[in-house]
């Protein structure tokens, strides 16, 4: 007889009894934990660096295999941290023998610069003194960068935890610290304007800037200020690194003894803290305490260096009562007292100590960057001072002097000096003048020598430590440096690859198939049509030192481009446009109302056709052209009530019917009246209030916390970011729906610390995705800030970045056409971004 009972058989005969099991192999569930989060899938997309585990389930019994990825062993969970997209195979062998397979496919994701190289004010440059190629830059409004040898490139160290959200100001760095024993750690002050508050941060790096950690520093620092190239403000004592002097713009100077933990005020040289009124009355950016050095040639004793000078700006003098411009302590600053200097009422920007003990000083009247005369370098032995070079207007030149730098000793002592605000490049100019005998004579090493050159904002001038022949200095778009500083006629070159410190102020896509990637309209280099993320644009219509405002193009014919500026040097409002994709540009023959006085970036267009514009300028009403701006015709959309600042309305053409223009006043503060959407249905001539919109009770908000994008994929479908929350319509805007998720932080103010939702855009749909379009938001979710992703038209929600990409914080956003996944961004001062 033959019993089948489930999977066991047993045999019966009328002498023996057999037993015999089949085995059933055992179903693998599989899980993946991402940033703290198990997840049951086989698949997933991490950012480059980052890690993931692997946790398939059942959880005990049995054996495990693995191949891929980085996988190995038999432990069950396996961590990997791919530089590449892979597939993991992992084999379950159960108690009984059956095996089962299980794949899991991972995708990496990375985060990139758009190519523009340097573009912003690079105010300081930090060798560390004993290792070689070990050097630091920081910028007013980008961050900081780190130099990288082996690729020949500067790293950023200031884009992840710590510089995003609400911690854009953190961009602006004062000053920089490197502790001599230890090439490992790096401090840096962080704020970008001054106050009289307490509202900057110390930033502290054991790993070379790769990760921060912070304390709050008890008075405020101004990175984006005047004078932002004096310093070093930031000093660790070479023989005790636990002690460093911060000299601040308003409050003294500051000592910590544990590693900038904790501060206390140095009241021995002054215990004022200036008032909102004195910044004030101090032009708004006092310059406090200006730099800190100590006296001495040896590092590691252990025990703190005694001699210490700090130089005194003339504003914090006049509050604080002091008699000079420099003081000196020898008892390791527990007291202080005043040196005799050659001129007063000068500021010290730089003063450093060469390996004898001499002391090079600048003073210059003005503040920089790129003051004029009168400036002055002296030695001096400290006692004696001795004048070396003097730029004063009186003597037929309205120069300055900006930075020094020394190395070696005695008769031979190299000296770099920066001359400041001598714009041009000509025979007889002076930008970087050399000398190799202590002071006694002169050269220029960089005016009509072969290469590039960069006059104007010399403000920080430094020796490579390691190559006396190795020389950089600062200026208004970056950094330039000459490696062979004592041939006759040195050769410069800029030293900017991977410093990206333009300030984007509208960012515009094209759909799918265009000649270009997308305009960038941008502070201070002004319009450009980017066609290649690994190359300097190229197209742009040459306004030179200008502001580029806004852009949109046609969508049925993307080559009409239209955009707005404004041309710094004259002040001139600028309206152009481009019929070719961006190889060539004319201007409008006229400009709208409102456009020739209100030039600031609260500026929008929507382009519906070739030829046929609406323009949006600051506080302003829109008006349309259909004729290229040949003439203007002013909407009948509603005059914008001053709110204390710009604010503007935000133009959208819809890209499956160009007849409808939508149009969105967000109430320009937080405390205004209520956001509105505007919706035309004949190009934008003419508008209707939604009344959907006031039914939505959009929250009022500022023009920069606020956005509105249509979906290029389907008629009247509109999506608007309020600063606070995210709202859909499918209707044109005639009825909205508020999504759930986004939410705004608040803290102890009225406004957000955090924003609910500042950014959306629409771009190329994920394959199979249930919704036309992936949909990204830069806002707040559960607490957390960042950018996010729905490919299901808003009912589910991953975070598209990750904290090591923050880039402290972001302006605005586009989203690609043609590649799912890619948005361009713009970070704090950190040009552009895109995401793969």
């Amino acid at each position: 007889m033959r019993l089948k009972l489930g999977t066991l058989m047993i045999a019966m005969s009328a002498g023996s009894v057999a037993l015999a099991q089949t085995c059933t192999p055992t179903a693998i569930t599989p899980y993946i934990n991402v940033n703290g989060t198990w997840t049951q899938t086989s698949s997933a997309t991490l950012k480059l660096g980052n890690s993931a585990i692997f946790g398939p389930q059942p959880v005990s019994g049995g054996s495990w295999s693995w191949a891929g990825c980085g996988t190995g062993g038999a432990s069950r969970e396996q961590t990997i941290t791919p530089a590449a997209a892979c597939t993991a195979t992992t084999t379950y062998t159960n108690s009984c023998g059956a095996k089962t397979q299980q794949t899991f496919s991972i995708k990496v994701g990375t985060w990139a610069s758009v190519k523009f190289g340097g573009g912003g004010y690079v105010t300081g440059l930090v060798f560390h003194p004993t290792t070689a190629n070990l050097l630091y830059a920081r910028t007013d409004i980008g961050g900081a960068y780190r130099w990288n040898p082996g690729s020949s490139t500067w790293t950023p160290i200031t884009d992840g935890l710590g510089f995003g959200g609400a911690e854009g100001s953190f961009h602006g760095i004062e000053s920089m610290a490197v502790d001599p024993n230890n090439d490992q750690l790096v401090y840096m002050a962080a704020g970008m304007y001054v106050s009289d508050k307490a509202d900057a941060r110390l930033y502290i790096s054991s790993n070379r800037g790769d990760t921060w950690t912070y304390v709050p520093l008890p008075f405020s620092t101004g990175g984006n200020n005047p004078g932002r190239a004096m310093g070093e403000r930031l000093m660790v004592d070479p023989n005790k690194p636990s002690t460093l002097f911060f000299g601040s713009r308003t409050a003294g100077l500051w000592k910590s003894t544990d590693s900038g933990r904790n501060w206390a005020q140095v009241t021995s040289l002054s215990s004022a803290k200036m008032t909102a009124d004195q910044i004030k009355a101090a032009g708004g950016s006092a310059m406090g305490v200006e730099l800190v050095v100590y006296d001495t040639g040896s590092k590691g004793s252990g025990n703190a260096t005694q001699t210490i000078y700090t130089a005194v700006a003339p504003d914090y003098a006049g509050v604080a009562g002091l008699s000079a411009n420099l003081y000196k302590s020898t008892n390791g600053g527990t007291s202080w007292t005043p040196v005799s200097t050659p001129v007063t009422g000068y500021h010290i920007p730089h003063m450093v100590r060469a390996a004898d003990g001499m002391f090079y000083v600048v003073f210059t009247q003005g503040t920089g960057p790129g003051a004029g005369g009168p400036g002055r370098l002296y030695k001096f032995d400290g006692s004696t001072w001795t004048l070396l070079k003097s730029e004063d207007p009186n003597g037929g030149t309205n120069f300055g002097l900006g930075g020094v730098s020394v190395q070696g000793s005695g008769s031979t002592t190299r000296i770099a000096l920066g001359v400041t605000n001598s714009w041009g490049n000509y025979s007889g100019q002076q930008i970087v003048q050399l000398s190799d005998n202590a002071g006694l004579t002169w050269r220029e090493i960089e005016a009509a020598t072969p290469g590039e050159t960069a006059s104007g904002w010399v403000d920080d001038v430094e020796i490579d430590p390691s190559n006396r022949d190795h020389i950089l200095h600062v200026h208004g778009g970056g950094i330039i440096e000459t490696k062979n500083a004592s041939a006759t006629s040195p050769t410069w070159s800029g030293n900017i690859n991977g410093i990206e410190e333009t300030a984007t102020q509208a960012l515009a896509a094209p759909p799918a198939g265009a000649t270009y990637k997308f305009i960038n309209s941008a502070g201070d280099v002004g319009t450009w049509v980017d066609t290649d993320l690994a190359a300097k644009p190229t197209l742009s219509p040459g306004l030179g030192w200008s502001n580029g405002n806004a852009a949109d193009m046609a969508w049925s014919d993307p080559q009409y481009i239209a955009a707005s500026g404004l041309i710094n040097s004259s002040g001139v409002a600028a309206g152009y446009w481009s019929g070719d994709g961006g190889r060539t540009w004319a201007n409008f023959a006229s400009l709208p109302s409102g456009a020739s006085s209100n030039t600031s970036a609260e500026t929008s267009f929507a382009v519906t056709a070739r030829n046929s514009v609406v323009w949006a300028p600051a506080n302003s009403v829109p008006s349309y052209t259909t004729n290229n701006g040949a003439s203007w015709t002013a909407t009948n959309l509603p005059a914008l009530a001053a709110v204390g600042w710009n604010r503007g309305y935000r133009l959208v053409a819809d890209r499956r019917n160009a007849s409808k223009v939508y149009a969105y006043d967000s109430g320009g503060a937080w405390w205004a009246s209520a956001g509105r959407v505007y919706v035309s249905s004949d190009g934008g001539h003419s508008f209707a209030l939604s009344q959907g919109s006031v039914s939505a009770n959009l929250a009022p908000n500022g023009w920069w916390a606020t956005s509105m994008a249509v979906n290029p994929n389907a008629e009247g479908d509109l999506w608007l970011a309020d600063g606070n929350a995210v709202y859909h319509s499918v209707n044109s805007g005639a009825s909205w729906t508020k999504l759930g998720g986004f939410a705004s932080v608040f803290g102890s103010n009225a406004w957000p610390d955090l924003q609910g939702a500042s950014a959306i855009a629409l771009g190329k749909a994920k394959t199979g995705a249930p919704y036309s379009a992936a949909v990204y938001v830069v806002g707040t979710m559960n607490g957390v800030w960042g950018v996010y992703r729905s490919d299901d038209g808003g009912a589910s929600w991953v975070r598209h970045n990750d904290d090591a990409h923050q880039f402290g914080g972001i302006g605005v956003m586009a989203a690609d056409q043609g590649v799912y996944g890619r948005i361009y961004v713009s970070g704090t001062g950190r040009g552009l971004l895109y995401s793969n």
